[in-house]
């Protein structure tokens, strides 16, 4: 299926892509998987040394990495040059600290030596989304790298110039060819190539039915899998929480890159005491959203990346209206400009059987759920099939973090932003997906643990 680069604040075609065809997949397949054994053979100051060049070639085209991604996916140009950052220092990370990661440990047993020894798979497939076009890419593929794997990038449809722009990368900084490739494809190729015998692992940030399809595939061809699929998280605001502080980081972490994020809070779960203050306070820094051009910095709202998702998204308010949800703000798409832009929404009255509830709202939409207490706010925290990340505002750190061990979900934070950092792992439970990336688990995601006995 051809692959359309089009721009989501203008609704305009900027170029056209055919996808690779079988011959092209399997050039690309056998440079990797050539690739694979003389890269794991390398050093560690030679794969970690190609990191740290990537993270200054990163930084150094900060900015025109940043305008396409904005004007191919929509997202501000502010949020995109920070993505770039962080691409760069995961890069920075693993270069630094990947060797420790991958250090044998000894072990108690009755050999001489006793030691568990992290090699290389292989050949990664990573299947990545567009919402962080190139962060999801690099989360991915610089611990697979740095422990010694090969990385082939089937990349989002819509998000082609970025998935070439990241090969290209690598070309620059003359990374050994097969080492990472960008495979143009579509999803009726991908079932192929993840069964190819030469492909050692798969690693999917996607949606949950995507994540079902894949999971089956790989299981079936007996492939690791890393999943990283949708997420619903808590933001739970207990009586004794700074407010005000509360509800400024609720507009940052609902709103940034227009809702659209997996680790977004979606469900502002809000104790009955505290509740119209903090509703008052969230609306008013959601309504004051500016919809406009995405690579203008004074704009503050990016349209969504595709009508679509806009259209869907549409339709999940107004379900959740009809089951007797109330909007305090906003609830319809911005038709006065060209684009696919929503505006910012906040819905009341939020509770059980509406998609507002229960379904991941991908976009620039909060869902507010008025609870008695704190034993009903983890309740309903945990009331959902998703498991990716969550919150808790609260005066008293040890309350906080009392009920953060509580959450069923991969990462808790305590009065503060849901985010991922090249330091923590990151992953989730239940229908958000399995594995981990990032920090010593990312890198030990795709490695053979193997025990060596010496007598």
């Amino acid at each position: 299926m051809t692959q359309r680069s089009i721009n989501p604040a203008t609704a305009e075609q900027m170029e056209v892509f055919e996808p690779l065809g079988r011959a092209e997949v399997e050039e690309s397949l056998a440079q990797s998987a050539a690739a694979a054994p003389r890269w794991a053979a390398e050093p560690f100051t030679a794969r970690g040394g190609l990191l740290a060049k990537m993270a200054g070639h990163l930084r150094e085209h900060r900015h025109e990495l940043a305008r396409l991604m904005s004007r191919e996916m929509g997202k501000l140009v502010g949020e995109a040059e920070g993505e770039v950052e962080k691409c760069a220092w995961v890069c920075d990370h693993y270069a630094e600290h990947g060797q420790a990661y991958l250090e044998d440990e000894a072990l108690e047993s009755d050999g001489s030596r006793n030691l568990l020894a992290y090699q290389p798979l292989g050949t990664v497939l990573a299947i990545m989304p567009w919402n962080f076009p190139l962060w999801q890419v690099f989360r991915c593929a610089a611990p697979a790298i740095a422990a010694g794997n090969t990385v082939l990038l089937k990349h989002a449809s819509n998000v082609p110039q970025c998935a070439l722009a990241i090969e290209g990368l690598f070309e620059d900084i003359d990374a050994p060819p097969g080492v990472f490739r960008s495979l143009l494809m579509g999803n009726e190729q991908t079932g192929d190539v993840i069964a190819d015998p030469r492909i050692h692992g798969v690693s999917l940030t996607g949606s949950e039915a995507a994540g079902r399809k894949v999971a089956a595939l790989a299981g079936s061809h007996l492939k690791k899998l890393v999943l990283e699929l949708g997420g619903s998280d808590a933001f739970v605001v207990l009586e004794d929480a700074d407010v005000a502080e509360a509800a400024r980081v609720a507009v940052q972490s609902r709103f940034q890159n227009c809702g659209q994020s997996c680790i977004a809070a979606k469900r502002f779960i809000v104790v009955d005491a505290v509740a119209e203050e903090f509703i008052n306070r969230f609306v008013k820094g959601a309504a004051a959203l500016e919809a406009g051009d995405p690579l203008d910095d004074d704009t503050t709202l990016a349209p969504m990346a595709r009508e679509d998702l806009r259209d869907e998204l549409h339709r999940q308010v107004q379900d959740s209206v009809g089951a007797g949800a109330r909007v305090i703000t906003g609830g319809t798409a911005i038709d006065d400009r060209p684009g696919w832009y929503y505006a910012p929404t906040v819905l009341d009255k939020v509770k059980r059987g509406m998609p507002a509830y229960h379904d991941e709202l991908f976009g620039p939409v909060a869902t507010v759920i008025r609870v008695r207490d704190e034993a009903d706010a983890l309740n309903v925290a945990n009331d959902t099939r998703f498991g990716l990340g969550g919150s808790v505002w609260t005066g008293d750190a040890t309350r906080g973090e009392r009920f953060a061990r509580r959450m069923a979900c991969g990462s808790a934070f305590v009065n503060g932003l849901v985010k991922s950092d090249p330091r923590l792992p990151f992953g989730g439970i239940k229908d958000s997906g399995y594995g981990r990336e990032l920090s010593w688990l990312g890198i030990r995601e795709f490695v053979n643990a193997k025990t060596l006995w010496i007598k």
